[in-house]
């Protein structure tokens, strides 16, 4: 009979990232620029590219599938989040939070492997360089580019599918400021430890392969690079790899730290920081790292600007 008279949830109430009232408008201004910034910064470099031959190369076909990545990413939760800091109905329903979480969820998973790629584009151009042209053809490219976005969409469809096996009747508000998956697994009436279990070995998984073969990757080109005899070959490499590597650790830190370790002591505080950094910051901070140190971008840029 208790069993019978739970009440299934079927929209959830976001509490967002605080609900102090007097930092809601400053809130709301701070992440609307950075919002807006995101999006010019990551479709503006999709439109450079794209514009200029000259940057219709690997490397450069592979960034723009970043920014679109990371667009998509930002887009997920930060629009929805934003609202919320002038709204008092921070209502969302069952399907738009699944759908939310499946957005995010594919666009980070795909980022994964496009940083798995990019790395191999660097090796492949640094070590061998006379084979660049036959090993990275631009179907090929295309092909990595496609297997990125399928891995993507299959990890998060494995993951939604299975929250569905969950009932929610506990309560309905998630401390959170988007629909992330651990914080929909503490509202559960359905024991969540399979859902968990996955989270865990599917995210240690990817997270731990794709990170082993980026740094396999960049410990070779340092070798290749030390033995270049020209100091302009050097610094141009240093300059090219130096971006992928920090791009690269601001990213896996905050993941390993989030998905990694679940069962962790670590504080909703600390996790909404974690989120806030992989979902909103290094969205707003990657065109910026591939792009004020690269030349030929700047060119671009500039010759867009004459005209």
């Amino acid at each position: 009979m208790a069993e019978e008279n739970k009440t299934l949830v079927a929209e959830f109430v976001l509490t967002g990232l605080t609900d102090l009232q007097g930092l809601q408008v400053p809130l709301f201004l701070v992440f609307l620029v950075i919002y807006l910034t995101t999006m010019v910064g990551n479709l503006g470099l999709i439109f450079l590219i794209w514009k200029h031959p000259h940057l219709h190369t690997p490397m450069y076909l592979f960034l723009s599938s970043l920014a679109f990545a990371d667009a998509c990413t930002s887009s997920s939760v930060t629009p929805r989040m934003i609202t919320h800091f002038l709204s008092k109905n921070h209502v969302i329903s069952l399907f738009g939070c699944m759908a939310q979480f499946y957005i995010f969820g594919s666009s980070a998973t795909t980022e994964c492997f496009l940083l798995v790629v990019m790395a191999y584009d660097r090796y492949i151009a640094i070590c061998n360089p006379l084979l660049y042209p036959v090993l990275m053809s631009r179907n090929l490219c295309t092909q990595f580019i496609g297997v990125s976005y399928f891995m993507g969409f299959l990890h998060s469809a494995i993951h939604v599918g299975l929250l569905f096996r969950l009932t929610f009747c506990r309560s309905n508000e998630i401390h959170y400021f988007y629909c992330e998956i651990l914080q929909l697994f503490k509202i559960s009436c359905t024991d969540p430890t399979v859902n968990t279990l996955l989270v865990l070995i599917f995210s240690a998984f990817i997270q731990v392969f794709t990170f082993m073969t980026i740094m396999v990757s960049y410990i070779r080109i340092l070798f290749a690079v030390m033995k270049k005899k020209s100091e302009k070959g050097r610094s141009k490499a240093f300059s090219t790899c130096s971006a992928h590597l920090l791009s690269v650790s601001l990213f896996y830190g905050t993941l390993f730290f989030m998905y990694v370790r679940p069962g962790s002591d670590h504080t909703d505080d600390h996790d909404k920081m974690y989120s806030l950094f992989y979902t909103i910051i290094i969205p707003l901070l990657n065109p910026f790292i591939y792009s004020l140190r690269n030349k030929e971008v700047i060119g671009a840029l500039r010759r867009i600007m004459k005209k």
